[in-house]
């Protein structure tokens, strides 16, 4: 059998894509090479609870903002969405003080203007910035200028107290601060939805995988897991068929790749398409920090829940802090998400702790696997929790009291689930100083092989999904962007 498309890897790029694809009558199938689709959005289950592996919030759902209209197409909508606390849905702590960040850009500006009067003018500049971002089409020229910006000299010229500087980037744990290389494109897109308006799903991720695959087999798609891809076959110039480990052999006229392009190049053995160029800037991309996540199971109503996010950092050095480890390896800052209670508790019984772990970090344990790791990254892991729990409680008090089992994940365990090198977080590194080797296009030097995921234009769970708008668009026509 020939199939329209096939799509491999199903994270969310992979399976929203399945769904504008099958939606419109094409014949989909995609291909896992995990026992269970989803990649980052899946959840997975420990003591009969189900725990996220990347899911925690999302921004822009009120209908008429950025991403109510292409969730609405694609299905979640119908999923139940807690919103978050509208006059803090994230809480910056920055040296033992904490500050608001409030929904809706002219909120967000004036309530940080009541403590920061002085910079009143360049928070609503700043605001300004993000609602601009929101209305640019990703391909326009106004928004290649602001790729070709540095996010870091843009905030510093524009705020003179550094402290606002590192606030108003506090909550920017869903992107790699980079300084030196941060495009402020990427940087506002990641946060301009957020300031719209930010919501929890009630429940875990796997309830936006069920409701996307739901979907891509009621319009008549096949998803097929367990079907690693080995080989990628070129004939004439195309890719016509994608060869597993399982033994299979799958035609089709369309390939899509959700998977890290580096991976994705290498299936391609023979090729007339690929030059040594192409393969050699594929294979020297640079990508982004891994983070480290700590579950928590908490004592049934042992802590209250609460309804935004928390950020933590012990010094005013957002932008680097990951860098600076003291040689003891205190953590400087850490993200805290609770999960929305079921029924009608008051009280959460999940929080996530996470924090950046440059590879560096985790390298000396680069050889082993998943369930064969040594005791020594072992060790580490649990030195590294209990560091995290450490700097939590700065906000939470004995936090760790309420734990009843922990769980934790990191670059390592990234990179074997997802074929992701060095377990990045973001994909890869985009740097505005040099854009045409590090900003890919979902167009490849093969006409029928498109990429979709977080490696492409914008990472997170909007930019993945605005990524794959733009890959079917490719197929089905710029009509779908326009209409969304």
């Amino acid at each position: 059998m020939k199939y329209d498309a096939i799509i491999i890897g199903s994270g969310f790029g992979g399976l929203v894509c399945g769904h504008l694809l099958s939606k419109q009558g094409m014949n989909v199938l995609v291909l896992e090479r995990q026992a269970q689709p989803g990649g980052c959005i899946q959840s997975y289950r420990r003591g009969g609870m189900a725990f996220d592996t990347g899911l925690h919030y999302v921004g822009g759902l009120a209908e008429g903002q950025t991403l109510y209209r292409l969730f609405d197409m694609i299905g979640l909508m119908r999923l139940p969405w807690q919103r978050l606390d509208p006059d803090g849905f994230d809480r910056v702590t920055i040296a033992g003080d904490t500050f608001a960040l409030a929904e809706g850009y002219d909120h967000f500006a004036d309530t940080l203007a009541d403590t920061f009067p002085k910079e009143r003018e360049a928070l609503h500049r700043y605001t300004d910035m993000l609602r601009q971002v929101q209305q640019l089409d990703l391909a326009s020229a106004d928004a290649n200028a602001l790729q070709a910006a540095g996010a870091y000299d843009w905030l510093t010229t524009t705020f003179s107290d550094p402290l606002l500087m590192n606030i108003v980037s506090g909550n920017a744990l869903k992107m790699e601060l980079r300084r030196e290389s941060l495009p402020l494109f990427t940087y506002a897109h990641g946060q301009s939805s957020y300031v719209q308006s930010s919501w929890r799903l009630k429940g875990d991720g796997n309830m936006i995988v069920r409701s996307l695959t739901d979907d891509i087999t009621s319009h008549g798609g096949t998803i097929v897991c367990r079907a690693e891809v080995e080989e990628l076959i070129e004939h004439d110039g195309r890719i016509v068929a994608a060869r597993c480990r399982n033994g299979e052999t799958y035609e089709g006229s369309l390939f899509i790749s959700d998977v890290h392009p580096t991976q994705t190049f290498s299936w391609i053995r023979q090729s007339k398409m690929l030059k040594h160029l192409f393969r050699r800037r594929m294979d020297s991309l640079v990508n982004t920090f891994g983070m480290f996540t700590a579950s928590l199971t908490i004592k049934e109503g042992a802590l209250p829940y609460f309804n935004h996010n928390k950020f933590v950092y012990s010094r005013p050095n957002v932008w680097t802090f990951y860098d600076e480890r003291d040689q003891n390896g205190d953590i400087g800052g850490v993200m805290i998400s609770c999960r929305v209670p079921d029924g009608d508790s008051a009280c959460t019984r999940q929080v996530d702790l996470m924090t950046p772990i440059p590879w560096s970090q985790c390298q000396q344990w680069e050889d082993s696997r998943l369930f064969r790791r040594s005791h020594s990254y072992m060790s580490w892991k649990e030195d590294t929790y209990k560091r995290c729990l450490d700097l939590a409680e700065t906000v939470i008090p004995r936090l760790g009291d309420t734990v009843e089992s922990h769980y934790t994940s990191t670059p390592l365990t990234y990179r074997d689930y997802t074929l992701t090198p060095c377990g990045s977080a973001y994909g890869v590194r985009k740097d505005y100083r040099n854009l045409m080797m590090t900003m890919l296009s979902p167009r490849t030097p093969l006409p029928n092989l498109l990429l979709t995921g977080q490696n492409v234009i914008l990472h997170g769970l909007e930019g993945v999904a605005m990524t794959a708008l733009h890959t079917c668009a490719a197929i089905l026509g710029k009509e779908l962007i326009n209409n969304n």
